[in-house]
């Protein structure tokens, strides 16, 4: 990465060890039960994949993709719906899995919209979340960590569709996208 990354925030060993206690928390919240884990394409592929190899109850796995980003590092507000689910929620508890909660508006967006299929419950897990930048009152389940309002990547999170592999959450380098 080079002079990409300005600051590591959060260590892979940090990221995995709160995974690990979030699906602890989540496996006897379920206890007994069945959950759909949905995952926001594309930032939460490494969260999710993480999460289901450390839950141990059954669980089923969907994808689905939102944008309101684009190539920039605000979102526009406007969510599109790149991919949608192909499982029948009704009745079924789902837990939506989120890489980061920034402003909130398209998960809140999403939310309503998976609440409108009409399933037993939907709660969230998210990764991180910036409370500073929070637009809209949701209601979070399971958060992995609080962090500060800077444009962050790694662990699924990326810049113009880099960085996302990274084992870690790190900063960018405002040189790398014009910021000054």
């Amino acid at each position: 990465m080079g002079k990409d990354l300005e600051r590591v925030l959060i260590t892979e060993e940090e990221l995995q060890a709160k995974i690990k206690e979030l699906a602890g928390r989540i496996d006897e919240d379920y206890a007994g039960g069945e959950l759909l884990i949905v995952g926001v394409l594309k930032g939460a592929v490494m969260v999710m994949a993480d999460l289901a190899r450390a839950l141990h109850l059954p669980v089923q796995m969907d994808w689905m993709a939102v944008s309101s980003y684009g190539a920039g590092t605000k979102t526009s507000g406007v969510v599109r719906v790149l991919k949608d689910l192909d499982t029948d929620i009704a009745g079924r508890h789902v837990l939506v899995v989120e890489d980061i909660i920034d402003s909130g508006l398209t998960l809140s967006w999403l939310v309503h919209n998976l609440k409108s299929r009409n399933p037993a419950s939907v709660e969230i897990c998210a990764a991180l979340r910036k409370p500073d930048a929070v637009k809209v009152a949701l209601d979070v389940k399971y958060i992995g960590f609080d962090i500060p309002n800077e444009f962050v990547i790694g662990y699924g999170l990326d810049y113009a569709e880099r960085y996302r592999n990274l084992p870690f959450i790190g900063t960018l380098a405002p040189h790398v996208y014009g910021a000054s």
